[in-house]
């Protein structure tokens, strides 16, 4: 049985609490929801960590060597995460809700605001610890709740903002001189405090976008150890002991003893002076700053405000170097890299993520994902490309191997309902409750063709025949079937009969047949070529809500209102079996529901279906936190997946938390949570601070629409938390193919010493280990792969296939992998083709797989062939531009600038120019 796990999340990239850079500044680190995304910026790719906390992310703290993270959760849930190895090392609760968390400089404590308070830890190191989360101190002081930390860069203080609109300087040891110290001078909550690099001085920021530069009067080094309780009562011994010895011993002594009071007189304690006081809001342009991030080395200090605007300054002397608007919404947090180059911004209001080169003013990484939930997707054939669909009404292509959103199309006016690609790959097909129907080219990325109806009607559905050429979408309203053409964007009919609105379309993969299902319980087959009769019709015993056929177009499956997923054969329209997942859905009660979730559950059912690239089994998804796998010949529950273990959403319980429930009702009817970060607890009358309109509710989970990718080795789903990909266990697991007691991995190696390649490599496929095979494959010499891939069984070729599809993601030896690819392609072809249907996936596999060199290999190719064509054209204009002079120092420039800019090129000169090109 194939294991999926979660892979990564798209269509999402920022929801709330703080961005952090990596130590070395070139990723960006991102929650998302309950989860954690990396974005690696140099290498374009996004990642997410296989871990999930029970409510959304608030904050996360990295350590300085970027090994550790801590993160903290809504609910005061602490996971203590390695970077290396991507997993959970332990697990905390502060008992409490965590503001801000930040790891010493020096890595060895790391301190929390929760509440009023701070409280430093001891950092988990290097070695085992019974206890990886030690409380070292608790520091009081603020009235209200404490909002931000920063450290000294020698880890002797750190200062925290207050939302009581003070700031306070902690010592991390035992000061003589410094316990705390207290800094006014605001009159809103304070933002951020920093200080600076080397030094006690700090600034602090409040809301009302003021900023206070702080001096102190003492530097670090000056700083002291408080001696112990009875120093004076071991001074006086030491004295007592000296008095006994030699003259010179009791000179000594005096000379200490006297010493004593002199170091007890010196008492001063540390202080600190106000010395400017700037304003970011000039000219009565009031708006809130409400995130801000400061680079030591650069004194550069980012803030961001609840317009969308950041201002870049240079302190101590607050000069402008400039500032841009990036969004509509509030900006939540701001990061600052170690070279201090890269600025992260993140929206939580859109779900923006920006990453700005401010030296450059360019954009190094913009991202956004559905302002609204997901509603549909599709894959491309070829499994590299991903569309999605949004209430937004916004349509959006991500990238499955960098999981990057790389085109998004904003020309619908509603909610898109479905989305589909044409059989090329390069088309993508979409419908949307505006009205229209819209074909967008990947090649320009424009909308192409617009397909509308004879009276405005809403769309539910769409779908394309195996061709390309015809396009069909479903009427929620009027009941009907709209058919286009796609190459005039003509209509050429209308398909009526049903008596319920469209709930799904379908076109059989193999056949001309159009699959219709729909509200008043049945399933219609229309036939494209036989002027769009219905064919059959298919009565069922609830209403219809997803059609889909199986990738042989051999069998048709059907989900209804009543949780039955039922199977047909399209060719004798005969039932041939069905599937009872009333109890398989497991539904959560909502807050407000009146019910419990075992009655509730009787009104849910499975809202989308796909079957999987080999057509054995069939995935199935709906109003529930669940993803069923389904066997479809034992109609037996396979696996179930839970999409989401993050309680900040909707039905994720059965059982109602007796906690909040109270003798006037539950406590999720009050919205407590409404205009926090405004400042307004309680929306009261004459307040106009924050929108009136705004109202704080918990999304309910669900899943909108699944899909299995075309190579069979991963499936995704829309849901409420975004774009979830699961993909095949790629771990190290013993599954033996054909396995007896002579198989071992010493018999292949000593088949290899012998040279017989094809037993060799028959006993690594049986073991089914990938090293083992790998090491057997690459040991046939070049020229014995045709002999070696002719003598192979044809049992074992589609497994050395999709060995090499998935060894063209990691490994280099791409030429050596394509000859073995086209030999076994061109020798077993005829053979393979018979069994087209099942080895479609590995196909496909290995498709996605070249065609991704053949992309990355492309584009450095295209740019070298410019790069010699412009420095040959400029060599051959030089060198041409005096013909009549004699040879002299400015020809032999250009002939010594020509031959230099070859040799960068390659060391070819001009005879190899031919070779050069075509290359």
């Amino acid at each position: 049985m194939k294991i999926f796990l979660f892979s990564n999340l798209l269509g999402t990239v920022y929801r709330r609490g703080n961005l952090n850079f990596t130590c070395d500044g070139n990723s960006v680190i991102s929650p998302v929801g309950n989860r954690v995304t990396i974005f690696d910026l140099k290498n374009n790719k996004s990642d997410t960590l296989p871990l999930a906390t029970r409510y959304n992310v608030k904050c996360v703290g990295l350590s300085p060597d970027g090994r550790l993270a801590v993160i903290v959760d809504e609910g005061g849930d602490a996971l203590l995460v390695s970077l290396v190895c991507r997993s959970v090392l332990h697990h905390f609760h502060f008992k409490g809700s965590v503001h801000s968390v930040s790891f010493s400089p020096d890595g060895r404590k790391f301190v929390v605001t929760k509440g009023n308070i701070a409280q430093m830890y001891h950092a988990p190191g290097k070695k085992r610890e019974f206890n990886a989360f030690f409380l070292d101190k608790t520091y009081f002081g603020p009235y209200d709740e404490t909002t931000c930390i920063d450290w000294t860069d020698d880890s002797r203080c750190f200062v925290v903002g207050s939302k009581d609109m003070s700031t306070w300087v902690f010592g991390a040891e035992r000061w003589d001189n410094l316990i705390y110290y207290a800094l006014g001078g605001h009159k809103d909550a304070i933002v951020a405090c920093f200080f600076e690099s080397s030094s006690l001085d700090l600034y602090s920021l409040s809301q009302d976008g003021v900023l206070c530069v702080w001096q102190c009067d003492t530097p670090p080094e000056g700083l002291r150890l408080k001696p112990p309780a009875g120093w004076k009562a071991d001074l006086l011994q030491r004295e007592e002991e000296g008095e006994q010895e030699d003259q010179e011993g009791d000179r000594e002594t005096t000379i200490r003893g006297k010493a004593a009071p002199a170091e007890e007189e010196k008492t001063g304690k540390v202080k600190y002076s106000r010395l400017a006081k700037y304003f970011f809001n000039k000219e009565g342009d009031f708006n809130n700053l409400t995130a801000a991030a400061f680079h030591k080395k650069s004194h550069l200090l980012v803030t961001g405000f609840a317009s969308g605007i950041f201002h870049l300054h240079e302190l101590p002397e607050f000069n402008l170097i400039h500032s841009l608007s990036i969004s509509d919404q509030s900006i939540a947090s701001v990061a600052v890299n170690s070279s201090g180059d890269w600025i992260a911004f993140g929206c939580s209001g859109l779900g923006q993520l920006l990453v700005w080169e401010w030296q450059s003013e360019s954009y190094v990484l913009k991202q956004q994902g559905h302002f609204n939930s997901m509603v549909a997707l599709a894959y491309s054939p070829d499994g590299q490309y991903i569309v999605t669909g949004g209430d937004d009404g916004k349509v959006k292509v991500w990238n499955t191997l960098s999981g990057f959103c790389f085109v998004t199309f904003t020309e619908h006016s509603s909610g898109v309902t479905g989305v589909t690609f044409t059989a090329t790959g390069y088309v993508v097909v979409t419908s949307s409750m505006d009205g229209t129907v819209r074909a967008f080219d990947l090649h320009r990325y424009r909308n192409f063709r617009t397909f509308t109806s004879p009276r405005p009607t809403q769309f539910s559905c769409v779908a394309v025949d195996a061709s390309g050429e015809i396009v069909s979408a479903g009427a929620q309203d009027s009941f009907e079937i709209f058919v286009w053409s796609m190459q005039t964007g003509r209509l050429l009919d209308v398909l009526s009969g049903h008596e319920g609105p469209i709930s799904g379309l379908c076109f059989n993969p193999m056949k001309s047949i159009l699959a219709s299902a729909s509200w008043d319980k049945t399933v219609r087959l229309w036939d494209m070529f036989d002027s769009w009769r219905t064919k059959e019709t298919l009565a069922l015993t609830s209403d219809a809500l997803a059609v889909t056929f199986r990738p042989d177009g051999a069998e048709l499956a059907v989900a209804t209102l009543n949780s039955q997923i039922t199977f047909w054969d399209p060719e004798n329209a005969v039932q041939t079996g069905s599937i009872e997942g009333r109890h398989d859905l497991k539904t959560g009660r909502k807050e407000l529901d009146k019910i419990t979730a075992k009655h509730a559950a009787k009104g849910r059912a499975f809202s989308t279906l796909c079957y999987s690239a080999d057509g054995q089994s069939i995935l199935a998804g709906g109003m529930s936190k669940f993803v069923c796998i389904y066997h479809v010949r034992e109609q037996i529950l396979m696996k179930r997946f839970e999409i989401s273990c993050n309680l900040s959403l909707d039905a994720m319980e059965e059982f109602l938390n007796r906690r909040k429930m109270t003798e006037f009702g539950n406590l999720a009817l009050i919205d407590q949570d409404a205009g926090q970060e405004d400042g307004v607890a309680i929306p009261l009358p004459g307040v106009k601070k924050g929108d009136m309109s705004s109202r704080h509710f918990k999304p309910e989970i669900r899943v909108t629409s699944v899909r299995f990718s075309p190579t069979g080795r991963c499936w995704a789903a829309t849901t409420t938390e975004g774009l979830l990909i699961y993909s095949l266990d790629t771990r190290v697991l013993f599954d033996p193919f054909e396995l007896d007691t002579s198989v071992t991995p010493r018999r292949v190696r000593e088949a290899l010493r012998q040279q017989d390649f094809t037993r060799a490599i028959l006993m690594a496929l049986r073991l089914n280990e990938s090293k083992l095979v790998q090491e057997a494959l690459e040991a046939v010499p070049r020229d014995e792969i045709e002999v070696v891939s002719s003598s192979l069984p044809e049992l074992y070729v589609e497994k050395v296939l999709e060995f090499l599809a998935s060894s063209f993601e990691v490994s280099r030896h791409v030429e050596f992998y394509l000859l073995w690819t086209q030999k076994l392609l061109m020798l077993h072809g005829q053979k393979l083709k018979a069994r087209a249907g099942t080895l479609l996936p590995v196909i496909q596999f290995l498709q996605k797989s070249i065609q991704r060199h053949l992309d990355d290999l492309s584009k450095l190719c295209g740019w070298n062939r410019y790069n010699m064509q412009y420095a040959l054209a400029v060599s051959q204009q030089r060198g041409t531009k005096r013909p009549l002079e004699p040879l002299g120092s400015e020809e032999e420039e250009a002939e010594a600038s020509e031959d230099d800019s070859l040799h960068l090129l390659g060391g070819a000169g001009r005879d190899s120019e031919e070779e050069m090109l075509s290359s």
